[in-house]
């Protein structure tokens, strides 16, 4: 996890990108001492509401498995998966 004062965006972008670029994870900005911002490169982002996302279809598919509505096959499930996994 990678935390730097709020200043550091204005007197430092290039460095909180190469960072985020990097790192591929956010970088916290701090203002007076508490967390205040989170910062990442757009492909990072995109990759994690993605993956949210894919949580979200998951979990919708197991309550309905949990409550007996029907589902898929394997095979179908797996031909969706690979779709998801395609598009991210």
């Amino acid at each position: 996890m990678t935390i730097r004062p709020s200043a550091a965006i204005r007197q430092n972008y290039n460095e909180i990108a190469d960072i985020c670029r990097k790192t591929e994870e956010p970088v916290f900005l701090t203002k007076n001492g508490e967390g205040d911002l989170v910062v990442m490169d757009i492909e990072t982002f995109n990759r994690r509401e993605a993956m949210l996302k894919l949580r979200e279809e998951l979990l919708a598919v197991e309550e309905d498995r949990l409550v007996g509505r029907g589902g898929c096959t394997p095979d179908e499930l797996e031909a969706y998966l690979d779709d998801i996994i395609a598009g991210a």
